[in-house]
């Protein structure tokens, strides 16, 4: 047996003699010695194999001068006992070894512990070259980086490295805060790392959506008793129209109604919104480009000779669906129609654009695929039995929400439909579709979740916590399922698991009349637009903000 084998024998007897008794058996209580963090064979440590105990001390850094026992003079015949101890073999020391620790008390064995313990832990990350070192702490999940910054100076520096908190960040798909705070961290010459800021930060609202926030939200009242039928909401901005022919301007900082959009002689239907340019379509046949900062009407758009149902906004271009059975492409900056969408034999419901294809659904139970440059219907997808309400379109796929309560995923660029969902029971009235995941609300009071490859049901969303009414919107972000309904409630729900977390908003009517129309999300921040159809509940807008700590860390 080699060096090490002996001296890690010995330290396993002395150790055991403390955790049991001279007689082997454990002691009732009472703490025991623990080998500390970072305990490593000593193999690894070191390049040259030490040949005694100074040889160790002195390959592990320390001094070979150490404190010694001056309890009196040695005893004597001490150097000749050492001398036969030096002339026998190994295994007849590791022999003597054990027979002497039998006989050591206790107060002698920790003295042997206090010499021997502290050559088997080592600082392995202080002994490395940093890049080393951050290269074995990438392999840390971010609490256990947390936890290592605790641990000393230097383990706190290189836990802090911007770069490591930066790929943390990024295995989580944080970069938009990142950047904007890393440009704020530099004007305030601060050395926390941003990229650990913002990961943080991350995680705090992540708690603050599944957990909630005991503060009551934000009212904004200004639609009198009308019902708010599209809501938009950018940046610090929320824009909300209304059956009142007008749409009014919010801060969502303050709640203040800071301008009313008016100029349409009928209600607001739809409305698309892209940083603080805001397009709305009216039961006046007109589209109308506002300035949501001046509060100005840029251009009103006339052609169409029915209301306006529907609209998508992609860059620029802004695609319009009427009752006139027809669809048009208008330039925003100019306000000039480029081109109109012939095809459709009913009232155009829905569209979607994606800046190459349009995409519409109408009354006549058809979803349509539109060239917008040659204005050529490139297919007329058939298959539903009803009204087709609803319509998402990544490029790819093209799905389609029907009153026959079926929902078809359908090949773009064939036209063919590849799945037909089933298992709703009535109208599905809002849909969305984000890598390939499908998130469907119905009128039969449920959400669910789908994979449109292939056509399976991931989950329900109902159970005991259900929505007890029609589902009238739905978004899903941040692994969430947002859910709005007629039973004046908006319902959180896990995307992976399907599992109900718990009502983010309830108003006091619900039940008896009280309604959730709308809902509008961004990271940090939800908007619902909410009333009644009976006098139950004002007309109003909620807004709950779930970056409160940072807010108030900022302002402080």
């Amino acid at each position: 047996m080699g060096f090490y084998g002996t001296l890690k024998l010995i330290f396993y007897k002395m150790k055991r003699k403390l955790d049991h008794g001279p007689d082997g058996r454990p002691f009732p209580s009472g703490k025991k010695h623990c080998k500390g963090n970072g305990y490593l064979s000593p193999s690894s440590l070191v390049q040259a194999t030490p040949t005694t105990f100074g040889d160790l001390r002195l390959a592990n850094g320390h001094s070979a001068q150490r404190r010694r026992v001056t309890s009196g003079p040695p005893p004597s015949g001490l150097q000749d006992w050492l001398h036969i101890f030096q002339a026998w073999s190994g295994p007849e020391r590791l022999l003597a070894l054990d027979e002497l620790i039998d006989r050591c008390e206790t107060s002698q064995v920790k003295h042997m512990m206090q010499v021997i313990e502290p050559q088997f832990q080592r600082d392995f990350i202080s002994l490395l070259p940093k890049e080393l070192a951050l290269y074995v702490l990438t392999f840390l999940a971010p609490r256990d980086l947390l936890q290592a910054a605790q641990t000393c100076r230097y383990w706190r520096i290189l836990a802090e490295d911007n770069l490591l908190w930066r790929e943390k960040c990024r295995e989580e798909g944080i970069s938009e805060w990142a950047s904007s705070r890393r440009r704020k961290y530099a004007r305030l010459g601060t050395a926390v790392s941003p990229w650990k800021s913002a990961y943080i930060r991350q995680h705090r609202i992540e708690n603050n959506w599944r957990k909630g926030d005991t503060r009551e939200p934000m009212v904004l009242k200004g639609h009198d008793d009308h019902v708010i039928t599209c809501l938009q909401f950018s940046g610090d901005l929320i824009v909300s129209g209304s059956d009142d022919n007008t749409l009014k301007v919010w801060s969502a900082i303050t709640g203040k109604c800071l301008r009313t959009l008016t100029g349409h002689t009928g209600g607001v239907w739809c409305s698309q919104m892209a940083v603080a340019t805001v397009i709305s379509g009216s039961t006046d046949r007109t589209l109308r480009v506002w300035d949501a900062e001046s509060g100005e009407c840029v251009h009103t758009l006339y052609g169409h000779t029915s209301t306006v149902r529907c609209m998508h906004l992609h860059g620029n271009r802004v695609v319009s669906g009427s009752r006139d059975t027809t669809l048009r492409v208008w330039d925003v900056s100019t306000g000039r129609c480029e081109h109109v969408l012939t095809g459709h034999v009913a009232a155009v419901r829905c569209v979607q654009y994606d800046g190459r294809r349009v995409v519409s659904g109408g009354y006549d139970y058809m979803v349509k695929v539109w060239d917008p440059e040659t204005e050529a219907c490139l297919h007329t997808l058939q298959g539903h039995t009803n009204r087709v309400y609803s319509l998402q379109f990544d490029g790819v796929f093209v799905v389609s929400g029907s009153l026959d309560t079926s929902i078809r995923v359908w090949d773009a660029e064939t036209g063919g439909c590849v799945h037909t969902l089933t298992g709703h029971q009535s109208l599905t009235s809002g849909m969305e579709l984000r890598d390939n995941i499908l998130v469907s609300g119905n009128a039969d009071s449920t959400v669910r979740v789908w994979d449109v490859r292939t056509g399976q049901c991931l989950h329900t969303l109902q159970g005991p916590n259900k929505h007890q009414s029609a589902v009238t919107c739905l978004q899903f972000c941040r692994g969430l399922v947002l859910s709005s309904s007629d039973d004046g409630t908006v319902k959180l729900w896990d995307l992976r698991t399907g599992a109900w977390l718990r009502d983010v908003v309830a108003l006091q009517s619900r039940g008896s009349g009280g309604v959730v129309w709308r809902i509008r999300a961004s990271d940090t921040r939800l908007v619902c637009a909410a009333g009644s159809r009976n006098g139950t509940e004002e007309t109003k807008l909620l807004v709950l903000d779930f970056d409160l700590d940072d807010k108030k860390k900022e302002t402080d």
